[in-house]
């Protein structure tokens, strides 16, 4: 496949400013007066812009989307139809971690249940969390694609490329290492080393 280098690079730095700007709103400026749900949808999708719909095929904000989060148990149930702050802080968790973990996956990652005071602990570490990982891999993709911002041998690394096919070859690579990562951990939850742990052999240890 053949790129444009100029057009990648402009995408790339405007989508590096984008980003850099972004924040996930905080629990106080989430809206707790009841929303039915095309006012929930409309609502996430300004939240979630980031996200262009037509690069999934999946669509995660959709009203059929919330309905399936519903009935999976990953968040509650609305209110007579309508959703409050603590489902939309939900929502917005299981939206941008659905990018990348599964719906089972999800439902061990996110607890259910909670006293609206935990779930507002829970949601404002998990906004910052989003906002730190959002700035590392901003970073991280201005290293890899050096080659083609041109920026100089100072920041360069063995990942930094001036090819577009490379840069999309690393970076779907560290997407499926990422979520990987993040499944194997998850299954390690109220396990230790003699059920869940690898133990480490010992060169001198003898097998039959």
């Amino acid at each position: 496949m053949t790129y444009n280098k100029e057009l990648i690079a402009g995408k790339l730095r405007r989508w590096e400013k984008y980003l850099d700007d972004y924040r996930l709103p905080a629990w106080e400026e989430i809206p707790d007066i009841g929303l039915y749900m095309d006012q929930v949808v409309t609502l996430l999708t300004g939240y979630l812009d980031y996200m262009p719909p037509e690069l999934k095929e999946e669509q995660v904000i959709t009203p059929a989307a919330i309905n399936n989060y519903v009935r999976k148990k990953i968040m509650p149930e609305p209110v007579k139809k309508k959703y409050y702050r603590s489902h939309i802080a939900y929502l917005i968790m299981v939206c941008t971690l659905k990018q990348s973990l599964s719906i089972p996956t999800l439902k061990t990652m996110i607890p259910t249940g909670l006293s609206e005071e935990e779930l507002k602990r829970v949601y404002s570490a998990y906004v910052v969390r989003h906002r730190l990982a959002c700035r590392y891999f901003v970073r991280e993709v201005r290293i890899a694609a050096g080659g083609i911002l041109d920026h100089g041998p100072e920041d360069e690394t063995e990942l930094t490329t001036s090819d577009t096919n490379d840069l999309i070859s690393t970076v779907a690579v560290i997407s499926g290492f990422a979520r990987l990562m993040a499944e194997k951990l998850l299954l390690l939850e109220g396990k230790d080393l003699s059920n869940g742990g690898s133990v480490e052999i010992r060169s001198n240890d003898k097998r039959d």
